[in-house]
């Protein structure tokens, strides 16, 4: 961060958001590919993750957090017998995404909550400037 002005609260907190939106995002990507079903293991849908870091502004002080892009899962998808299915492969079997709905649906919640708190950080921020400023 050598090369940017000083990070401020509204910086770090729309870093945050930022994050925060790339969670979800995985999230909801994983979901809507809950239940995809491939011919091979390897054409199988993973489910995918955010990685984020910690990121020290020194001329601030302040620590903000940046997303260091996704992650694909280990996870092996789910190999099912169904020799009647359009993309079963010679053995008969589909192979069908890892993704836990619930878990997706509780990291989908839990970065909407997170969004809402840096809103709030946002609000009360601005309004603690407003109040000093009209106190001066």
């Amino acid at each position: 961060m050598a090369d940017r002005a000083p990070m401020t609260i509204f910086s770090m907190t729309g870093e945050a958001m930022s994050a925060q939106m790339v969670r979800m995002n995985a999230a909801t990507s994983n979901l809507a590919n809950a239940g995809s079903i491939a011919s091979s293991e390897e054409g199988a849908y993973r489910p995918i993750r955010a990685v984020f870091a910690a990121e020290l502004d020194r001329a601030s002080g302040l620590t903000s957090v940046r997303s260091d892009g996704l992650v694909r899962s280990e996870t092996a998808p789910t190999k099912r017998y169904d020799p009647d299915h359009p993309l079963a492969d010679a053995t008969g079997h589909i192979f069908e995404a890892p993704v836990d709905e619930s878990a997706e649906m509780v990291e989908i919640m839990e970065s909407a909550r997170q969004y809402q708190n840096m809103v709030q950080a946002l609000q009360t921020a601005k309004q603690l400037m407003l109040e000093t400023l009209r106190s001066n």
